[in-house]
């Protein structure tokens, strides 16, 4: 496997974890790759929540199962993780956090780190997570100035005093992880050092930004509401009108409402919010309005398990809505790719007057990583609205089945919008000829879509003999494991625009190849539409839906061992 270092701290909700992480990965970046992604039990206080960090001298985006150095924060801390301890995981906790018995199991030290007695010292026991951050600032080696300057920053405007004390946690902190150093064999890198630290809720809502948005439409709903959150912090510099609607029905009737109007609008909501979205997206559909929504996929149905991740909407997104009519559904696997993708999504929607989905997931949205700077596509900011002329026909057919769009008040004609069918003007019809007109118009943008396809990314070697299918959150977990087992002649393909699928993935897909379709669900939802539209048969399903994204060791036994 890829040479890494996997830190896991196990406390409870309310226990300042997200504050350690922010921390701990902005100092790490400054030397090595970092990748951090939290799993969090549904409650504000209390249960058992962790914080996984990875570091490597290379990219690493990725969930790894076996603890290499493990930080228990409270005294129920262990017994939940107590499997992906290995006979080389290194343990600290308080004395009473462990009990004797589970001592002796371990068959070695268990390390004593007296947080609160070196927070007391430090002068109040309030900056105990400040020693964690000295003791792992000494523990990697990392460069403990610019561990101080991260603290300036963060209690800055507090009193001088809480400074200083802080400082003196942190030093404290650091002595004490220095003398376990010999524990982190992985080499620094400073490749990364300039690189923005962000997660998949901020890829999606820069995204956004870089495509023109001027108006969200959402009701907040877990793990969808960081996106709302970002774009909300920047509505004042980036000219945002956000509304936190009163339910999901009116998020999206407001985002069309706001295309109509001319702005570019988006929701952000999970598939059970999705689900109260569907006749919108209908009405969408059949006025010709563009409309973009993410969803942030959890595990349903009903509530499920709303802190959890999951891949269980793609059939919900392909089918939603009554009635026949195109869509396009993007699906991120990286940060760089939630940037670009979410900005594309806004051009497609406006080129082709449809519903664009940005399909995601709870894994992806909590994880954080620095960002490789992207060239943004200009392209993707074109409006495709034009002024309207006197006699102006809403619906007019045309050659290639894409209508001029127009809105009220930019030009001299009227802009007509229903729900019902409707004639060229935007009048009520129900003649069954310009029925079938219209409805064969608007289903044949699929093959105007299919032009703009977005072509899915091969990792792996060319001359390869079995080929993984992925698509989402599954990339970095399997780009790790395929690059790690280089003599496996296995490739993964990992497919971005999930739907409409294109039929240039056949050409993947040779024969005598075998092909096995990876999913965070239990059905194997791509690999079904693969058979339904391009008639390719997986030879194996690597399915996962407990809630937990896939881990290194899952992936690599199953190319070893299964595929």
């Amino acid at each position: 496997m890829l040479s890494s270092l996997t830190l896991v701290l196990s406390g409870q909700a309310g226990q300042g974890l997200k504050t350690i992480e922010t921390l701990i990965v902005n100092a790490t970046k400054q030397q090595y790759h970092v990748f951090s992604t939290t799993e969090v039990m549904s409650r504000v206080r209390g249960g058992n929540n962790t914080v996984e960090i990875r570091i490597s001298s290379n990219k690493v985006y990725a969930f790894k199962d076996k603890i290499d150095v493990l930080f228990l924060l409270n005294n129920n801390a262990y017994d939940r993780i107590s499997e992906r301890i290995t006979d080389q995981t290194l343990i600290f906790g308080e004395i009473d956090f462990l009990p004797d018995t589970v001592k002796a199991s371990l068959g070695k030290p268990y390390e004593t780190l007296s947080i609160q007695s070196l927070a007391k010292e430090s002068g109040n026991t309030l900056y105990g997570n400040t020693v964690i951050f000295g003791f792992i600032s000494g523990l990697l080696n990392l460069d403990k100035a610019f561990g101080k300057d991260l603290l300036a920053k963060k209690f800055g405007s507090k009193s001088e005093n809480v400074l200083k004390g802080n400082h003196i946690a942190y030093e404290l902190g650091y002595v004490k992880g220095q003398k376990f150093s010999h524990v982190n064999t992985v080499k620094t890198c400073y490749d990364v050092k300039e690189n923005k630290i962000i997660n998949g809720s901020e890829a999606i809502a820069i995204g956004a930004l870089a495509g023109g948005v001027n108006y969200i439409s959402s009701y907040p709903m877990s793990p969808a509401t960081g996106v709302l959150q970002f774009l909300a912090s920047k509505s004042n510099e980036f000219d945002i009108i956000v509304e936190q609607a009163e339910d999901e029905i009116a998020a999206l009737n407001m985002v069309i409402g706001a295309w109509y109007a001319g702005a570019r609008a988006m929701a952000t909501t999970s598939g059970g919010g999705f689900a109260l979205m569907e006749e919108a997206v209908s009405l969408a559909s059949i006025t010709e309005t563009p409309a973009v929504v993410h969803v942030a996929q959890r595990p349903g149905p009903g509530t499920g398990l709303p802190t959890r991740t999951e891949q269980g909407d793609l059939n919900l997104l392909v089918y939603a809505g009554h009635g026949e009519f195109p869509r396009i559904i993007l699906a991120p696997g990286t940060l760089e790719e939630g940037i670009l993708l979410t900005q594309r999504a806004f051009y497609l929607a406006d080129k082709f007057q449809i519903p664009v989905f940005i399909l995601s997931d709870q894994y992806y949205l909590d994880s954080k990583a620095p960002v490789t700077p992207v060239t943004l596509d200009e392209e993707a900011l074109k409006s495709f609205v034009v002024p309207s002329k006197k006699n102006y026909l809403r619906y007019k057919f045309t050659e290639n089945g894409i209508s001029p769009r127009s809105i009220p008040g930019f030009g001299d004609g009227l802009v007509k919008c229903d729900s019902d069918e409707h004639d060229e003007e935007g009048t009520i019809t129900e003649d069954f000829n310009v029925r079938i007109k219209m409805n064969d118009k608007r289903l044949g943008k699929e093959n105007l879509i299919l032009q703009d396809y977005i072509a899915p990314e091969l990792v792996g070697p060319k001359n390869y003999k079995k080929l993984i299918i992925g698509w989402g959150s599954t990339y970095g977990v399997v780009k790790e494991a395929i690059e790690s087992n280089p003599v496996s002649e296995t490739a993964f393909l990992h497919i971005k625009e999930v739907f409409p699928l294109h039929k240039s993935i056949k050409a993947f897909a040779l024969d005598g190849i075998k092909i096995a379709v990876i999913e965070n669900n239990a059905r194997g939802q791509l690999a079904d539409l693969l058979k339904l539209h391009l008639s390719i048969y997986a030879d194996e399903r690597l399915l996962k839906y407990n809630g937990a994204p896939f881990t290194i060791e899952e992936v690599t036994h199953f190319i070893k061992e299964v595929f």
